[in-house]
C-alpha cells in the first residue's frame, strides 16, 4: 500500500516526480489547501509537505492521525507547531540548501540597490518630473571599505560574507555559538559582540532564525545603537525585526536606510515604510527563483524519502 502525501500548496510538480512513482500525492487544484481542507484530507496521509508561509498548527497536527512527517518548503519553520509535532512522535524537517545562495544574492542585491539609491532614482524618475539630474545629486555610499556586520553565521551569512568581501567590504559577525578559529579564518570574518557590531557596522544584514529568543532582537534600543549613516537589510524573518521601531528610527533619521525581504505581520506591511525613499521593499522573494522552487520541492521531497528509508532525514529539526 503506497503511503500518501499532502502538498499543501501547489509548488512546481518537476521538483515532486522522486516522489510520484512510490507514494500517493493529494495536490491542490487551485493554490493552497485551507486549514479545514487539509484537516479533511490529513487523517489518510502519512507525510505533510508543507508550505513557509502557511501556518501548520496543532489542530491540523491532531487531526494527522497516521502523520509520521512534516517537510517544509523553506528554511524557516516557525509556521508549523513544532512541538505539538514532537509531542507526537512526528518528524519536522526544512530545506536548508536549496535556499541558500538565491537568499544570499538577494541580500545583496538590495544591500547595492540601497546603498546605491537605484529603486528610488528608478521610481523618481518614473513619477517626479521635477527630478533633477547632476554630478552632485542622488549621492549614495560605495560598498567597497564598508563594514558588514551579520547577526546570524549559518549557510545563508556564510554565503553573504563570502560573496560582500567581492566588494571589497570588511565583515564581522554575532552568532550564539561563536565558529572555530579554523572557520572564520576560512571564511575571512571576525566574530564581535553584539552591541559592538551595531556601533561599529556600516551595515548590519539578519540571518538568523526566528525564536523565542530573537523575537524583535533589533529594536528601539538596539537601533540607536547604530550608526546614524548605517543601513538595515532583512531577509532573514519579519518578526526578527521591531517594525513599528525601525520606522520611528527611520523618520527619525537614526540610521541611513533599510531594505526588508520580510515584514513582522505579512503581508501586512506598516504604511509609513511605503511612503519613505530611504526604504527598499520586496514581497518575500529571497528564493523567488523558478530554478531554485523547484529544488526546493526536490529536497523537501528527499526529506520523506529519507526518513522513510533510513528513519531520519538530514534537515530533521526535531
Amino acid at each position: 500500500m503506497k503511503k500518501t502525501i499532502l502538498i499543501q500548496y501547489a509548488i512546481p510538480k518537476e521538483g515532486l516526480e522522486i516522489l510520484s512513482q512510490s507514494y500517493h500525492l493529494i495536490y491542490p487544484e487551485k493554490d493552497c489547501f485551507s486549514e479545514e481542507e487539509m484537516i479533511a484530507r490529513i487523517p489518510n496521509c502519512e507525510a505533510l509537505l508543507s508550505i513557509f508561509n502557511q501556518a501548520v498548527s496543532k489542530k491540523v497536527i491532531e487531526a494527522g492521525q497516521k502523520l509520521e512527517i512534516i517537510s517544509n518548503y523553506g528554511v524557516g519553520y516557525n509556521n508549523i507547531d513544532v512541538a505539538a509535532a514532537t509531542a507526537k512522535g512526528i518528524a519536522v524537517c526544512n530545506t536548508p540548501e536549496a535556499v541558500c545562495e538565491p537568499t544570499a544574492e538577494l541580500c545583496l542585491s538590495l544591500m547595492l540597490s540601497l546603498s546605491r539609491r537605484v529603486a528610488e532614482c528608478n521610481h523618481r524618475l518614473r513619477t517626479d518630473d521635477d527630478f533633477k539630474w547632476g554630478v552632485m545629486r542622488n549621492l549614495g555610499q560605495t560598498l567597497r571599505g564598508k563594514t558588514l556586520g551579520i547577526i546570524g553565521m549559518g549557510k545563508i551569512g556564510q554565503s553573504v560574507a563570502q560573496k560582500a568581501q567581492a566588494f571589497g567590504m570588511k565583515v564581522g559577525y554575532n552568532k550564539r555559538t561563536q565558529l572555530s578559529s579554523q572557520e572564520e579564518k576560512a571564511l575571512n570574518i571576525e566574530f564581535c559582540e553584539f552591541d559592538e557590531l551595531l556601533k561599529t557596522a556600516d551595515i548590519i544584514s539578519l540571518h538568523c532564525p526566528l525564536n523565542e529568543t530573537t523575537h524583535h532582537l533589533i529594536g528601539e534600543n538596539e537601533l540607536s545603537k547604530m550608526k546614524a549613516s548605517a543601513y538595515l537589510i532583512n531577509t532573514a524573518r519579519g518578526p526578527v525585526l521591531d517594525e513599528q521601531a525601525l520606522t520611528q528610527a527611520l523618520i527619525n533619521k537614526q540610521i541611513a536606510g533599510a531594505a526588508l525581504d520580510v515584514f513582522e505581520n505579512e503581508p501586512e506591511i506598516t504604511p509609513q515604510l511605503l511612503e519613505l525613499d530611504q526604504v527598499v521593499l520586496v514581497p518575500h522573494i529571497g528564493t523567488a527563483c523558478i530554478e531554485t522552487r523547484i529544488e526546493m520541492a526536490e529536497e523537501a521531497a528527499q526529506n520523506m524519502i529519507d526518513h522513510w528509508e533510513y528513519g531520519k532525514s538530514k534537515n530533521q529539526v526535531n
